[in-house]
């Protein structure tokens, strides 16, 4: 037996609809907590958390974005640059504490919603400036210039085409062509 479901003119079901999710698609738009693990449905990636909760690694995402914010980034390389994190807290307890703290500090300060809930980039910088000094902003931040940049994939979008030794150097590579003024 088959069953119809009929809706009424005008009648909306909870939640959202496909037509909806569609239209809110974007970089770092739509992030799926299950489990132990953070998906992006979107790009078709997901991490594995081990140490820390999938929540913490959410936000941790968002937040390297807010940091170094990179349009023409996937929020997979971002990712992959904090998921240092999850591996450091699986070692060393106090590092746990100081990322899980940290977040929890940061969820307090921006509302009911969290740090997450946030819709605006601006109001989530301007939480990012009431922790800059802290020992927690400062283990992200330090973390993400290596764990950001140090990604030979992201170095494409940057226009970065490495280090130019093993090419003949820099000398015979056009050190002083300056057509791009």
């Amino acid at each position: 037996m088959v069953t119809i479901y009929e809706r009424k003119a005008g009648e909306r079901k909870p939640g959202l609809s496909r037509r909806e999710l569609l239209k809110r698609g974007g970089v770092g738009a739509l992030l799926v907590i299950s489990g132990s693990a953070v998906i992006s449905p979107e790009h078709a990636w997901g991490l594995e958390t081990s140490a820390l909760k999938p929540e913490t690694m959410a936000t941790l995402i968002q937040m390297a974005r807010d940091i170094y914010p990179h349009d023409q980034v996937p929020d997979k390389y971002y990712a992959i640059a904090v998921k240092a994190h999850d591996e450091q807290a699986g070692k060393d307890p106090a590092h746990k504490d100081l990322i899980e703290n940290g977040i929890a500090d940061l969820d307090l300060k921006s509302g009911k919603d969290g740090y997450t809930g946030l819709g605006w980039e601006e109001q989530r910088v301007a939480v990012l400036r009431e922790i800059e000094n802290t020992p927690f902003f400062q283990a992200v931040r330090g973390g993400l210039v290596v764990g950001l940049y140090n990604q030979k994939e992201v170095w494409p979008i940057f226009g970065y085409e490495g280090e130019s030794y093993s090419k003949g150097g820099y000398m015979a590579r056009g050190f002083d062509d300056i057509e791009w003024l």
